[in-house]
């Protein structure tokens, strides 16, 4: 039997690293990630618990389908519905990292449109590393 919890907890995991860049907002009940001043279904990302599986809904790829083109024909087959939410009912840890990458994508591209601000200049070493 499939532990949706687990696939929710992951799911969530790979959203919440962005709870600092962007505005935690509400779709049905349901906790999303958003930019500021975004209207109510212009999301990020959501998470969506079901009884037999987990989504993680990716609004970019609705916007940019372009990002679709590298993913893996596994991580393809995960894409439900909308064609924006990918599905799980199991932990499939090679494809859970893929998402995260693409995740990570989407939310650059969201950078360089300038739908969201973020610092993507290297970290200077600690003084102490300097020469």
């Amino acid at each position: 039997m499939a532990d949706v919890g687990l696939v929710e907890a992951r799911l969530r995991k790979i959203v919440d690293a962005y709870n600092d860049r962007l505005v935690i907002g509400s779709v049905y009940g349901m906790k999303t990630l958003t930019r500021p001043d975004a209207k109510a279904h212009d999301f990020f990302a959501f998470v969506k618990p079901g009884s037999t599986y987990a989504s993680l809904y990716l609004k970019p790829v609705h916007t940019w389908p372009d990002l679709l083109d590298a993913i893996s024909p596994a991580l393809r087959k995960r894409l439900q519905g909308s064609r924006t939410a990918f599905s799980f009912a199991t932990v499939d840890d090679a494809l859970l990292s893929e998402l995260e990458t693409l995740v990570e994508r989407a939310f650059r591209r969201y950078a360089r449109a300038g739908v969201v601000k973020i610092d993507v200049s290297p970290t200077p070493p600690p003084p102490e590393a300097r020469p």
